[in-house]
C-alpha cells in the first residue's frame, strides 16, 4: 500500500530524490566509489557545494553581498549564532515569540545579551499571529519565526525595521517567494522542503557581520565559514548532496513561483475540507493559517479512534498533531503530491458518512 507522509519533519521528498541520493551512495557519479566515502575536499564534492549554493541564489534570487552557507546544528544552533553574530556587546534584540521554536530562540540569545520580547501569541496556545506590535527604535536586530510548524501559523506579512531582519524559515524556505534583500539572515533547517535531517541554510548579508564588539568562537564565527565556503570542518555531505538534489527538483518543476502556487491549491483543498466538515475544526485563526502544516482538531474527542482507522486503513501517516497541542497535522510541504491531500480529505469524509 502507498504510504502517504504527512510527516512534520524529517519529512517528505520527492521520489526521484530518494532513488538518485540511494544511487549515490552506492557509486556515486559512476566514479566506483561511495558519496559518503569520498573527500570533501575533492573535486566531485567541491562542485556538489558550489551547486548546492548556486541553486539557493537562483531560486531565491539572492542579491550580491549576501553569502549562502551550509552548516551542521540546525536552527537549533542558529538561536545561538544569530545572536553570537548580530548582538552587540550591551546591546538588545527584539523577538517576535510566535511558538516553540521562537521561545527557544529567545532562550538562547538571553545568554548573550538583553532581548525584548515585543510580542507573544501565548497567551492563546500560539494559534495566531501578533500584529500591532511596535518594534523599538535602536535595538541591534528584529527576530522572528516565518512559520509555526507546530501550531500551524505562519507569517503572511513580515515585520518592518530600519534595524537589521533575521528569520527563522525553517519550515517554510522554499515554498513561497521572498525579498531576500528585506532580510540580513535567513536560516534554515534543511529536513523540511530542502533535504534531509543534518545541514542548515544560512544566507547572511555580508556587510553585517563583524560589528558585535565580541569574541566569537570559530565555530559559531559566519565570516569563519564564509572565508572557507562552508568547509571549516567537515561538512554534512550527504545532506548537502540531497538538498542540491532537491533544488534541482524545485528548478525543474518551474521554482518557486510553480511551487508556490502548488502549495496554495493543496493548502485550499485541505482547509476547505476543514471548514466544511461539521466532525473538524481548524486550531490556528484563519487569516494566520500556514500553507506547510495544516493543524485541525475533532469537534468530539469520542470519535478519535474511529478517526484513526479510517486513516490508518488509507496509508497515511505521521498526521498525529504534536503533544502541545493534541489533535491532528498534516504537513504539507513542497514534495506532497496534492493526490494524497485528496486521500486526507476522503479519509475526512468517510468518518462523516460514517457518523451521520
Amino acid at each position: 500500500m502507498k504510504k502517504h507522509n504527512f510527516s512534520a519533519g524529517p519529512c517528505i521528498l520527492p521520489q526521484e530524490v530518494l532513488k538518485k541520493a540511494s544511487e549515490a551512495v552506492v557509486n556515486f557519479n559512476n566514479i566506483n566509489l561511495s558519496l559518503i566515502e569520498i573527500s570533501h575536499r575533492s573535486k566531485e564534492f567541491v562542485e556538489v557545494m558550489e551547486n548546492a549554493r548556486n541553486l539557493v541564489k537562483e531560486l531565491l534570487q539572492v542579491p550580491q553581498g549576501y553569502s549562502v552557507l551550509f552548516l551542521q546544528g540546525g536552527a537549533s544552533l542558529e538561536f545561538l549564532m544569530a545572536a553570537y553574530n548580530l548582538l552587540k556587546v550591551d546591546g538588545t534584540a527584539a523577538y517576535l515569540d510566535t511558538g516553540a521554536w521562537s521561545a527557544k530562540a529567545v532562550k538562547e540569545a538571553k545568554l548573550l545579551g538583553n532581548v525584548d520580547v515585543i510580542a507573544s501569541s501565548k497567551d492563546k496556545t500560539y494559534n495566531y499571529i501578533p500584529k500591532n506590535y511596535t518594534i523599538p527604535s535602536g535595538v541591534d536586530y528584529v527576530h522572528c519565526t516565518s512559520n509555526n510548524t507546530i501550531y500551524g501559523t505562519q507569517f503572511k506579512q513580515f515585520p518592518t525595521t530600519d534595524s537589521l531582519l533575521v528569520c527563522d524559515m525553517s519550515s517554510d524556505i522554499f515554498s513561497k517567494q521572498i525579498d531576500v534583500s528585506k532580510f540580513d539572515l535567513i536560516y534554515a533547517g534543511a529536513q523540511k522542503n530542502m533535504g534531509p535531517a543534518g545541514t542548515t541554510l544560512v544566507i547572511v548579508k555580508d556587510e553585517v557581520l563583524g560589528k558585535t564588539g565580541r569574541a566569537i568562537p570559530s565555530m559559531l564565527d559566519y565570516q569563519v565559514h564564509i572565508s572557507k565556503d562552508s568547509m571549516f570542518n567537515t561538512p554534512p555531505v550527504f545532506p548537502v548532496y540531497v538538498s542540491m538534489l532537491t533544488l534541482e527538483w524545485l528548478k525543474n518543476l518551474g521554482g518557486i513561483p510553480a511551487i508556490e502556487k502548488i502549495n496554495e491549491q493543496k493548502a485550499a483543498l485541505l482547509y476547505a475540507e476543514i471548514d466544511r466538515n461539521p466532525h473538524f475544526k481548524g486550531f490556528a485563526e484563519k487569516e494566520d493559517r500556514s500553507l506547510m502544516n495544516v493543524t485541525f482538531n475533532l469537534t468530539n474527542e469520542a470519535d478519535k479512534e474511529v478517526f484513526d482507522a479510517i486513516w490508518n486503513d488509507a496509508g497515511i501517516s505521521g498526521i498525529k498533531g504534536h503533544r502541545s497541542v493534541g489533535g491532528y497535522r498534516a504537513s504539507i510541504y513542497n514534495a506532497m503530491p496534492i493526490e494524497s491531500i485528496q486521500v486526507l480529505v476522503d479519509a475526512m469524509q468517510q468518518l462523516e458518512k460514517k457518523l451521520s
